[in-house]
């Protein structure tokens, strides 16, 4: 490969990079606060429990009168420091996936799902042992300001649990579930529709046009990967019996859930994380490319 060629793909990488960085920074400073909500949801175990939440309504009110308006956003450091490089990677490694796939006869719908699969796989890697740290914190019904800091419960989580599949990166075959399904739906379902319905001259128009398709992907894309986003807050999160192991595995913990607690219970927070997921995901597929076009055209 010729140096022009070495310097082409670092700057193109660059700008993917950027791009896919800055719609992760925007999307989760604008949405973490339905992300706890979601979370609480997914790990109270039954009505019954005093500390669950009645409704979306209730969970907003209890949460801000018991942990003021900071409770909301706690657990929303990992995700920054893990927002911008977890969705460069989704984004670069989504571009490059796709021209790989560009080189075998495959129709474009299945190129765009497969290349989002490839995405979402290389993006939990990523992630995983900030989704550990983040449900923790998220977990914690103490107020801001009592609640340990992100640092000093990552080696918390170190010296107790270790670094492995037990430890700082426990659940990681369900986020690879939750980030696979989830990133195969939304760019599969994005631009396979966004290619066949056309582009509209009008700026507001087109603008509104991929921000609708962009919010029917991320909703459809949390419809169907939320048993994973179940299993994997059960997985990290605090568990029934303190000191003992209840939830491990990804299918097990489905199965677990499945038995005890009746199909819905797969559901759980489906409502918060279709209301974080479906204009966020819009949010940062908007943000990519009107970030990646600005950098083409000025860098």
């Amino acid at each position: 490969m010729s140096a022009k060629a070495d310097v082409g793909f670092v700057k193109e990488a660059s700008r993917q990079i950027l791009a896919g960085g800055s719609a992760g920074l925007v999307e989760i400073c604008l949405m973490h606060p339905l992300d706890v909500v979601k979370t609480r949801f997914q790990i109270q175990k039954c009505s019954t429990d005093p500390n669950s939440y009645k409704s979306l309504g209730d969970s907003f009110r209890t949460i801000f009168r018991t942990e003021g308006l900071f409770g909301f956003y706690k657990g929303i450091l990992p995700p920054i420091l893990a927002e911008t490089p977890k969705r460069a990677v989704k984004f670069f490694t989504f571009e490059q996936y796709k021209k790989l796939l560009g080189c075998v006869s495959l129709s474009p719908a299945l190129t765009f799902a497969i290349a989002g699969l490839g995405s979402g796989l290389t993006e939990a890697i990523v992630v995983n042992p900030f989704e550990v740290v983040k449900v923790g914190l998220q977990a914690n019904r103490n107020t801001f300001t009592e609640q340990p800091s992100t640092m000093s419960y990552a080696r918390h989580i170190i010296k107790t649990e270790g670094l492995g599949l037990q430890g700082l990166n426990k659940g990681f075959t369900a986020t690879l579930g939750r980030h696979g399904v989830f990133n195969m739906v939304y760019f599969g379902f994005y631009y396979n529709v966004k290619n066949i319905i056309p582009v509209n001259k009008d700026p507001t128009l087109e603008f509104l046009r991929k921000f609708g398709i962009g919010l029917l992907s991320g909703t459809i894309a949390s419809v169907i990967n939320i048993p994973f986003d179940v299993a994997k807050s059960r997985i990290q999160g605090p568990q029934p019996v303190p000191g003992e192991i209840k939830y491990r595995t990804c299918f097990k913990t489905m199965a677990t859930i499945y038995q005890e607690e009746g199909i819905l219970a797969l559901y759980k927070g489906l409502l918060p994380k279709i209301m974080r997921l479906g204009p966020g995901g819009a949010v940062m597929l908007l943000v990519y490319e009107y970030t990646y076009s600005w950098l083409q055209e000025n860098w």
